[in-house]
């Protein structure tokens, strides 16, 4: 459906990747991923057609339609929103209205005119389009998508101008799914949805009749979604067969295979120059040593491409405070004659981390301000308990930071006992890295801003954390240093969040906000689910599909017996019978034969471990190289004793 050849691309200086070749197909299923700066989204956009290659080709079939979703940048006005979602269906609301037109025309026309004869196939063709295309059902097609993202009913007919940014971006996603293009490019396309709303995602995905590629954030999505994973890494494309998961578990093996098959490139090449440096200057070597030395000048170096730094960082663990930390009895707040809480009871005990849930617009944040004294009830009781200590991290945490201070500097002062390159290494995780730590605040955007704010709250935490929405605007990387970080944490977390995984591995607890109520659930997020998709028989049905037999590893394979070398003589002779020499000369020509041999099956399998199939197979070509190696050393010390020994008997 759309090919990748031989394909390059420069950002400025920087080369992002170079002869990378992709197939896609119209099933298409997968993630692209990559470190931040390898030109993922500068992948996608010349898949979409908006950007162009350095060289090689991309090649699309004829008519085939592919469908864009930036990661911001959109916006939409002049029609309400169900009006902009129908407007994706131009051209099978004309086709309805001259299926309307050509139902009178018929009704009108003498049936045994040509003239009817022609309507009425033209009839019988938009009947058979609007059939197929579900034609007839487009007002309820919007519904569906526009509820299953998010919007009431209500929303439906205000102007899509009055939406914020986030929301713009759900009317843009909402409009590609309906329109459903042979292949679906998004970027980031859970960055402005609630959880409920990436569940819906999640299915609709699922089930979508076309290909789609997708760039993420959120690990769980992306383990649920997609059943192939394509890395931008070290210059090149590497593809993944499975999800997320597995592509972690199978880059761990490729980076061991490429260190392996590094350490066996460097221990030829070092035998090559060993053998050039030792006969360089031996007339009667010339022939072998021009031959290594060509054979050396082929050879294509291996690189092993520097790996991100893995940052541990652990929260300083701040004072204890009482077993109870917030307590909250009949608590009541509303805005005006907007009732957000109207009877909310819970208890939160020291240790807990709980995941506050719920759609948006329940009173998630509502909730988080009022454990954090930014706002005050409007009826009921709160109480904090003995020597808690608040931190609250707030979804625009960045309007309360000094704007004039520079990055480390602020930093600095808020961890003073914490060494400045630990702080720095901290910054760098969050994407701040090199003079990025010298700028002023005020210049930084506000995702970057939040980062900051972000990074800042856990060198110097309390020992009670409310954070509202703390995964927004990091990566994988900065949220694995925020969740391994929490983890250790030995104070109470209270946080939101809409990323599953990141839910899954801290919640212990879970309290879901809806309809001006809270519900307290015990234990984990899965545990939440199990409660409310009704316990464990509906569970159990649930899991019975995910149990998967794993295949026992194949048995490595024994290596190849590298031959003996023939027994060296007890003592070197200077002088040699006439048909012992000869027999000694037609073995060197058979050794040089034979290393010929062996060193074309050290390139094959050299080749063979650059194109990774399974660690099974890795293993094979691994102890077949080291076999091949071992014959050549045999091979080498044989002929190197049998040339010494025929030199030494013509210098006599």
């Amino acid at each position: 459906m759309l090919q990748l050849a031989d394909a390059g691309k420069r950002f400025g200086p920087k080369l992002l990747f170079e002869h990378a070749n992709w197939l896609i197909t119209p099933e298409e299923r997968t993630a692209l991923v990559g470190a931040n700066g390898t030109g993922k989204s500068t992948l996608m956009k010349i898949l979409a057609g908006l950007d162009g290659l350095d060289y090689g080709a991309v090649q699309r079939t004829r008519g085939m339609t592919i469908g864009y979703l930036p990661q911001d940048g959109l916006a939409l006005s002049g029609r309400s929103v169900f009006e902009e979602c129908l407007s994706v269906f131009d051209e099978l609301r004309s086709m309805a209205d001259e299926f309307e037109q050509l139902s009178h025309q018929l009704a009108e026309l003498d049936h045994n005119g040509a003239e009817y004869a022609a309507a009425a196939d033209r009839y019988s063709h938009i009947e058979g389009r609007l059939r197929a295309l579900d034609g007839y059902a487009l007002d309820a097609q919007v519904g569906t998508v526009l509820t299953g993202l998010g919007f009431s009913k209500a929303d439906w007919a205000r102007q899509t101008q009055e939406f914020s940014g986030g929301w713009q971006m759900r009317i843009a996603l909402a409009k590609l799914l309906l329109a459903r293009p042979d292949l679906l490019l998004l970027d980031e396309p859970t960055n402005h949805l609630d959880l409920e709303t990436r569940n819906w995602l999640e299915n609709y995905l699922k089930s979508y009749p076309n290909g789609y590629i997708l760039i993420s954030h959120d690990r769980y999505f992306l383990d649920v979604t997609v059943n192939k994973v394509i890395e931008v890494w070290n210059k090149s494309l590497h593809t993944y067969h499975g999800n997320y998961e597995k592509y972690l578990t199978q880059k761990v093996e490729r980076r061991a295979q490429l260190e392996a098959a590094y350490r066996n490139q460097r221990e030829h090449i070092e035998h090559l120059e060993a053998f050039i440096n030792r006969f360089r200057y031996q007339a009667t070597k010339a022939k072998q040593v021009q031959s290594r030395i060509k054979e050396l000048d082929k050879i294509v170096r291996i690189e092993i491409p520097e790996e991100e730094p893995v940052i541990h960082f652990t929260f300083p663990q701040p004072p204890a405070s009482g077993r109870t930390v917030a307590e909250a009895t009949q608590l009541k707040k509303s805005y005006g004659e907007k009732h957000v809480l109207t009877d909310v009871n819970f208890t939160i005990e020291r240790g807990d981390r709980i995941a506050l849930v719920g759609v948006n617009g329940a009173g998630k944040s509502t909730l988080v301000r009022l454990l954090s004294a930014e706002d005050q009830p409007s009826g009921g009781t709160l109480k904090l308990g003995h020597n808690v200590l608040v931190e609250y991290f707030a979804q625009d945490q960045y309007k309360v930071l000094d704007h004039n201070a520079r990055m480390l500097d602020d930093i600095s002062r808020t961890a003073p006992k914490v060494p400045e390159t630990e702080l720095r290494s901290l910054l760098g995780c969050f994407l701040f890295s090199g003079d990025d730590v010298f700028k002023p605040l005020g210049v930084l955007s506000g995702g970057e801003r939040n980062r900051y704010a972000l990074a800042r709250i856990l060198v110097s935490p309390a020992n009670f954390l409310l954070l509202d929405e703390p995964t927004n605007h990091l990566d994988l990387r900065a949220k694995d240093v925020l969740l391994e970080a929490i983890q250790s944490f030995t104070g109470t977390v209270l946080f939101v969040s809409h990323d599953r995984y990141f839910i899954d591995k801290l919640a212990t607890r879970v309290f879901e906000v809806e309809d001006g109520t809270l519900h307290a659930f015990p234990g984990g997020y899965e545990d939440y689910i199990w409660r409310k998709e009704g316990g464990p028989e509906a569970v159990a049905a649930s899991l019975a599909g995910d149990i998967e037999t794993k295949a026992k590893p194949a048995p490595e394979p024994a290596p190849e017996a590298a031959p003996e070398p023939e027994a060296r003589p007890a003592e070197k002779q200077r002088r040699l019978n006439p048909i012992k020499q000869r027999r000694m000369e037609e073995r060197v020509f058979e050794i040089e034969n034979e290393m010929q041999r062996v060193e074309a099956g050290i390139a094959e399998a050299e080749t063979a471990l650059g194109v990774f199939v399974s660690m099974e197979e890795t293993k094979r070509v691994t102890a077949e190289l080291d076999s091949l190696r071992d014959q050549q050393s045999a091979l080498t010390a044989e002929w190197e004793e049998l040339v010494t020994q025929l030199e030494e008997a013509s210098a006599v």
